[in-house]
């Protein structure tokens, strides 16, 4: 997102969350991954073809190991840059308008060193601490910032269905 788009999500009220993958976050890791793209795609045809070949169906699964593979062969950025974003964006759109958005179940494995779970997400609070950020900060990031917009979302959403009730 750009500085604009960051400060708009402030001036709405919303949150922007931070999604782990390497492919966003980092542009090194993203120009590998577009170097290798028809690569990767050709390796994943090759695999289905084969496997029509043989009458079998391809799954989901199938296709995402071999993504995973594929995105294995590039090297993982330090977590530093994960924590770097989320700096950034605290800095433009303030800590109110910030949070986590890992998308771990569709990244495919490309996250920053030492993130592969969400077993990891101590590290990020960590290294959020070791930036100077305060607990209630990072409780923000850590949720807090979400569910006071979900709360907001409940809030408007009971007043339009308390509208269309007393209009009817």
């Amino acid at each position: 997102m750009t500085d604009n788009m960051l400060r708009a999500v402030a001036r709405n009220g919303g949150v922007v969350q931070v999604n782990f993958f390497n492919g966003f976050d980092d542009a090194d890791f993203h120009k590998a991954m577009e170097a290798q793209a028809k690569d990767k795609a050709a390796a994943v045809q090759k695999y289905v073809d084969q496997m029509k070949g043989e009458g079998k169906s391809v799954s989901y699964v199938d296709e995402d190991r071999i993504e995973r593979e594929w995105m294995a062969k590039i090297p993982r950025p330090p977590l530093k840059m994960l924590i770097d974003h989320i700096d950034h964006i605290a800095k433009v759109a303030g800590i109110d308008h910030v949070g986590l958005g890992s998308d771990f179940d569709g990244v495919s494995g490309a996250t920053p060193q030492g993130i592969d779970s969400a077993a990891d997400l101590p590290k990020i609070t960590q290294a959020l601490l070791d930036r100077g950020y305060s607990a209630s900060d990072i409780h923000k990031i850590l949720g807090e910032n979400l569910l006071r917009v979900f709360g907001e979302v409940e809030r408007v959403s009971r007043e339009m269905q308390a509208q269309k009730a007393a209009s009817k």
